[in-house]
């Protein structure tokens, strides 16, 4: 049996890929894209993250002074929403 969180999140991040792809005019269609050059499949890649992170650093800002981050747990939980 199929987990539907799990198969909700990749429909999602699925739709923002094709998203990203249009807006940045790079031609990814459903399915083989063997077609498309690394740069451009890297550039969908690159700036999907580049998007996730803005957001990251706007919900999650750092604080200045913080002593012994590197024994610091933290847990990120991101929700993707499109209208």
């Amino acid at each position: 049996m199929t987990n539907p969180t799990k198969a909700n999140a990749k429909a999602a991040m699925d739709t923002f890929k094709y998203e990203v792809a249009s807006e940045i005019g790079v031609p990814l269609k459903k399915g083989y894209n063997g077609d498309l050059t690394s740069a451009q499949n890297g550039s969908v890649g690159g700036y999907m993250v580049n998007i996730v992170m803005s957001e990251r650093h706007k919900t999650f800002p750092r604080q200045e002074g913080m002593r012994n981050w590197e024994n610091t747990q933290v847990c990120y939980s991101y929700a993707v929403s499109f209208t």
